[in-house]
């Protein structure tokens, strides 16, 4: 799968981390969209209405985030638009999940795009907590 290279300032307003996982894309898609899946990887509690326009909670490290699943492909492609009233610290920001079989194994690739990531100081943590966050999801559905 080729990516555009987006321009710099696009670039740098974005924390982007892929893994492989030895899964089917339905298996991770499940873990994508199923609350008690959610729960076990990504944040503590998760509320989902899984179709386009639907909307999606999280709490995560004790933050409450309020989204809306702005494009929702089964087993592809998943993108959360968080509220920009959203009390947590990914308000105003996007995230986008895409899955795609690669071998014997299936590649998740993330995007999560904010313009105050340009600053360092706030997108080093994003860019650590989804490094964490994608080995804790490999390692919850490699060990099932």
């Amino acid at each position: 799968m080729l990516w555009a290279a987006p321009h710099e300032s696009a670039r740098m307003s974005t924390v982007r981390r892929q893994i492989n996982i030895d899964a089917s894309p339905r298996t991770i898609w499940k873990s994508l969209t199923a609350p008690e899946e959610l729960a076990r990887w990504l944040g503590t509690e998760a509320r989902v209405d899984p179709r386009a326009g639907g909307r999606f909670c999280l709490k995560v490290a004790g933050q409450e985030e309020v989204g809306m699943l702005h494009e929702f492909r089964p087993t592809g492609r998943l993108e959360v638009l968080w509220d920009k009233h959203s009390p947590g610290p990914w308000k105003g920001s996007r995230v986008l999940f895409q899955v795609a079989r690669d071998g014997n194994e299936s590649v998740v690739h993330i995007q999560h795009i904010n313009p105050a990531f340009e600053d360092a100081a706030h997108r080093a943590p994003i860019d650590q907590f989804w490094k964490d966050t994608l080995l804790k999801l490999r390692e919850s559905l490699e060990s099932a």
